[in-house]
């Protein structure tokens, strides 16, 4: 946890908006809070569209208009790129705003260095989130359809040859969840406790900008 000091207070005192994936949601609330950032106003948009990348960057133009409309001094964006192409990146030039570093949450979470450092280690590798070991049947299985047609599993995951869970929170239930995914897959498991990663600096960073 961080100390607020008089220069905090002062800066702290405009408004700011962070637009973020619905699915680390859980994760920005609790940085908030554990850093008393009372000043941040959190806007998330549906983390469905992680399997649906070419409409993150419509939805969040559209919300950054309304956050301007609304009065916010700054906006700060809670993406990575998330296989958006470049599009983020694009549109955050274009209206002068940040986002969080990184490619995707698999990223920021483990920490942007320590992930690319361990790339040739992961190349093969399918990741959970804590997000993503919850909601791993909505957010994998049914998208897939393999609920339906499960003979879709070796040519959706032929090339993966391990599932890594990146986990935020220590919950033994969660690790279950998450050992269960990767034998559904008919992958080896590896965890890996990382915390917040670089996603809480990088909100503390936004806000006190």
């Amino acid at each position: 946890m961080c100390e607020t000091t008089t220069s905090d207070k002062r800066m702290i005192s405009q408004k700011v908006q962070v637009i973020a994936c619905g699915a680390i949601a859980r994760e920005v609330i609790a940085i908030l809070r554990m850093n008393k950032l009372a000043h941040v106003d959190l806007q998330c948009l549906p983390a469905i569209y992680h399997a649906r990348p070419e409409k993150i960057a419509p939805a969040l133009e559209t919300a950054i208009a309304e956050a301007r409309a609304n009065g916010f001094d700054r906006i700060f964006i809670g993406y990575a790129d998330c296989g958006t192409g470049g599009a983020i990146d694009r549109l955050c030039e274009r209206e002068g705003v940040e986002r969080l570093s990184g490619p995707h949450c698999y990223s920021f979470f483990a920490g942007n260095d320590d992930f690319a450092a361990r790339w040739e280690d992961d190349v093969t590798a399918f990741f959970l989130t804590d997000f993503l070991a919850r909601q791993f049947e909505a957010f994998v299985i049914e998208p897939l359809g393999l609920d339906r047609h499960p003979e879709l599993k070796d040519m959706y995951f032929s090339n993966y040859t391990k599932l890594v869970y990146l986990s935020q929170e220590e919950d033994e239930a969660l690790q279950e969840k998450a050992r269960w995914a990767a034998d559904y897959l008919g992958l080896s498991y590896e965890y890996r406790h990382t915390g917040y990663g670089d996603l809480g600096p990088e909100l503390i960073k936004a806000a006190r900008a």
